[in-house]
């Protein structure tokens, strides 16, 4: 088992070849606009995950899926050369629902902006169910008898 920081390092490195080979050196007509967002390496350094989005219909993002499996030899030979690690870990594509999974939390976010503005305007002229100020004051001794009463002071008022 390597450390977690040499996987992590090393991650980061594949991002960097793949997205630079993608955009560099891979030719194919098929490939969309394509990011690699996120590369997750396992802890024996074997298997790399690379995630990426595509922006376009569904029919590109297939597209660019069917490109990406036909280069992935050609990526994993680039990744061993310029890593130089022992055992070049196998690479796997897989499309990120980032993207998607932001847009429905926007939509979400919308509908509840909508439904607080509803609220607002039927809350704008409501009143209290009860009295207007529904604290108790403090009961006020005066100097002239000395049993409360519940008129308050001036300074209590507001």
């Amino acid at each position: 088992m390597a450390d977690p920081g040499r996987a992590r390092r090393l991650a980061g490195r594949i991002k960097q070849i793949v997205a630079t080979q993608l955009e560099l050196q891979v030719k194919d007509p098929r490939l969309g606009m394509i990011t690699v967002t996120d590369v997750q390496v396992t802890a024996d350094l074997h298997d790399a995950k690379i995630f990426y989005t595509v922006f376009g219909t569904d029919e590109q993002r297939d597209e660019t899926e069917q490109a990406l499996e036909s280069v992935k030899g050609t990526l994993r030979t680039e990744v061993g050369r310029q890593t130089g690690v022992r055992f070049t870990p196998s690479l796997t594509f897989i499309l990120d629902s980032l993207p998607d999974d932001a847009k429905h939390i926007t939509e979400l976010l919308a509908v509840a902006a909508r439904a607080d503005a509803e609220l607002e305007a039927v809350r704008a002229g409501a009143k209290p169910a009860g009295e207007a100020d529904p604290y108790r004051k403090p009961r006020i001794i005066s100097d002239d008898d000395d049993e409360p009463h519940d008129e308050p002071d001036d300074e209590f008022d507001e």
